[in-house]
């Protein structure tokens, strides 16, 4: 029987410089994904003077910045964190789908891989739970693709 090759990504983080962006609108829950970013970064072996954190205002300006730091090669990854939370207005909907459609098209573009970390909940109590609490740290599973995917695209 023919053995199927399998290529996956090694989840060390060893000798790899990381971006983290983060939104400072809706910090309370920001700050949480950025700590759970750098936790899961660093007990997978990141060096914590190869992580560079950069502040923007919100979710909106996280493409621009997130654009050039990939263009600059200075980093094997980028994790972009923010949080979005639904009000009365559309408002939520255009800054979370212009921000997604960005980051997306940033990491394609630029070859650099873009972990995905920004909350898009409908309220307050949703944001909290995928913050660090009973539906885990979106932060750090932002962290976890970023790196993954660095792994895998090694490979490729």
């Amino acid at each position: 029987m023919n053995q199927i090759k399998t290529i996956e990504g090694r989840m060390d983080a060893a000798g790899l410089r990381f971006a983290i962006v983060a939104a400072r609108f809706n910090d309370l829950f920001v700050d949480r994904l950025v700590g759970g970013a750098v936790d899961y970064l660093v007990r997978h072996n990141a060096n914590p003077d190869n992580l560079t954190i950069i502040r923007v205002p919100g979710a909106f300006e996280m493409p621009l910045v997130v654009k050039k730091l990939a263009a600059s090669k200075k980093y094997d990854g980028i994790v972009a964190l923010g949080a979005v939370i639904r009000g009365a207005t559309p408002h939520f909907d255009f800054v979370a789908t212009e921000c997604t459609k960005g980051l997306a098209h940033i990491s394609l573009e630029q070859n650099v891989p873009v972990g995905f970390g920004l909350l898009t909940t409908d309220n307050l109590e949703q944001a909290i739970e995928r913050s660090g609490t009973k539906a885990g740290n979106k932060g750090a599973d932002a962290a976890a693709a970023t790196l993954e995917t660095i792994r895998v695209l090694e490979q490729l």
